[in-house]
């Protein structure tokens, strides 16, 4: 078995384990509709860094972390999911709770697929109707 199969394995123990990992729902819906129910990592940041000055700025980083093969089982012919920057198009959504059960549905405004982990990570927009 290669290191990269290895590592892949332990990718998903790491992302899709809710009990010892960091595993938590996700709900992706591809924009035909396509609902899929996946486990992940999620997170919902309020502050950030300036990374030119180091200050801590008011603003919102939302993200979501999950397996490539986990993505194409359970949204089968839908590829991966990419941001769509035409506001008329309907997007890739992701949804997910936070830490006090709070729901929070966001777009994805950008993917960024590891081909070589099988992981995409995808940097996300709130979302509103």
């Amino acid at each position: 078995m290669s290191l990269r199969t290895i590592a892949e394995q332990d990718l998903a123990t790491i992302l899709e384990d809710g009990v010892t990992g960091f595993g938590w729902p996700i709900t992706l819906t591809a924009p035909d509709g396509t609902v899929g129910a996946l486990t992940g990592f999620s997170d919902d940041i309020a502050q950030v860094i300036d990374p030119d000055t180091g200050q801590a700025v008011s603003g919102r980083l939302a993200s979501a972390a999950l397996r490539t093969a986990a993505i194409t089982a359970a949204l089968p012919g839908k590829g991966l999911p990419v941001g769509i920057a035409d506001a008329a198009s309907k997007p890739w959504l992701v949804a997910f709770d936070d830490i006090n059960g709070n729901a929070y549905t966001f777009k994805v405004a950008q993917s960024n697929p590891d081909r070589a982990l099988g992981l995409v990570t995808l940097l996300l927009e709130l979302y509103t109707v």
